[in-house]
C-alpha cells in the first residue's frame, strides 16, 4: 500500500489529503510526509506552496488544537506541553492560549464535576487524589486549590 511520493505533484496530493482530515501543523506535516517516503526537498517546496495558498496555517491549527483539547477536559498547561512537543513555537502557543477565549475555571469545573460529581474531597487523601488527576490534566494549581477549598465556583 505504500505510495510512491517522488514527485512534486504526488507530494502535494498527498499533504492535501491530510490536510483534508484535520488541520495539521508544518512539523506534523512534514513528519507524516517522510513517513511515507517523500524527500525533505518536495516537502518543504509542497508546504511552502500550501502555506502561501492559505491552505496550511500554524494560526489555524494552534487554534483549533487548544479548541478540541479544552472541549476534551484539558487544561492549558497540558495543551501547552503538547502543543510544544509538536514543534510549535512557545510564542505562537502564548498567543492561541490567550486568544482562544476559554475560561480555564469553567473547564476546570466541568472537568472535576464529571469525574467527581461535583462532591468536594472529605480527607486529604481523596483532596491529594483529586488535585493530582487535576493538575495531570493541566490545571494550574491555583486554580485547583480554589476550587477544593469551595471557593472556585461562579459565585464570586
Amino acid at each position: 500500500m505504500s505510495v510512491e511520493l517522488d514527485t512534486p505533484v504526488a507530494v502535494r496530493r498527498s499533504a492535501m489529503d491530510l490536510l483534508a482530515r484535520r488541520e495539521h501543523g508544518r512539523v506534523e506535516l512534514t513528519r507524516k510526509l517522510r513517513q511515507r517516503g517523500a524527500p525533505p526537498e518536495l516537502i518543504e517546496a509542497a508546504l511552502d506552496r500550501l502555506t502561501e495558498e492559505g491552505l496550511l496555517s500554524e494560526s489555524r491549527y494552534l487554534e483549533s488544537f487548544v479548541s478540541y483539547r479544552a472541549r476534551s477536559g484539558y487544561g492549558p498547561l497540558r495543551i501547552r506541553e503538547e502543543l510544544g512537543q509538536r514543534g510549535l513555537q512557545r510564542n505562537d502557543i502564548e498567543q492561541a492560549l490567550r486568544e482562544c477565549g476559554v475560561d480555564w475555571r469553567e473547564k476546570l469545573e466541568e472537568c472535576w464535576r464529571r469525574k467527581y460529581a461535583g462532591r468536594l474531597p472529605a480527607d486529604m487523601r481523596e483532596r491529594s487524589q483529586q488535585m493530582r488527576f487535576l493538575s495531570y490534566r493541566g490545571f494550574p494549581p491555583e486554580l485547583i486549590g480554589k476550587l477544593l477549598s469551595g471557593k472556585g465556583g461562579g459565585d464570586d
